[in-house]
């Protein structure tokens, strides 16, 4: 296994923690979540550079940094949905964009077209990780931005899901000629 595939796999044993973390009610829990949490969202980076910087790129890492990174935002995403921090239709948005993305890949792989990550996707991955933060650390998220309006949690979660819808939009655009070929079959 390689160091970089080592480090994703790392960040999968962090999710647990992390959800054990959350789910457990003392006066710390939330800062430690939060702390676990973000270091397992910079190891997605790490692994990536890595990687590449390495050239550590595998078939294994291509499947499973992606799957920790889907893994990992769910997980944020339920517990807050849990917590009436989210409302459970942003949750939907996320999981069917996955869902259809990843069977996209599927099907394509089926017929030997490998349909690689775009730059939406990563950028989707990001705003999600770091919006997820601003809404774990609980202080923040009565926090207006315009009182009134709009405080950290509603911005979060519109960027999270325009973020989202954009970039599953841009991945079957991008691929409509895959899709098509799939339909006409």
């Amino acid at each position: 296994m390689t160091t970089a595939s080592k480090i994703t796999m790392f960040r999968i044993a962090l999710i647990p923690l992390f959800m054990a973390a959350m789910l457990i009610t003392t006066k710390y829990s939330n800062v430690v979540a939060l702390a676990i949490f973000i270091i397992a969202g910079i190891t997605d980076h790490i692994d990536g550079y890595v990687a590449r910087h390495y050239n550590q790129v595998t078939t294994f890492g291509k499947f499973i940094d992606p799957l920790a990174d889907k893994i990992l935002v769910l997980a944020a995403i339920i517990i807050l949905v849990q917590w009436n921090r989210m409302p459970a239709w942003a949750a939907v948005v996320v999981l069917a964009r996955e869902f259809a993305v990843t069977g996209l890949r599927l099907v394509a792989a089926g017929d030997g077209i490998i349909i690689a990550a775009g730059i939406s996707g990563k950028v989707k991955t990001v705003v999600s990780l770091v919006c997820l933060s601003f809404m774990l650390a609980n202080e923040l998220h009565d926090f207006e931005l315009i009182p009134g309006l709009l405080n950290v949690d509603q911005l979060a979660l519109a960027l999270i899901v325009i973020t989202t819808v954009y970039s599953g939009a841009s991945y079957f655009i991008r691929n409509r000629k895959i899709i098509v070929e799939m339909i006409s079959k």
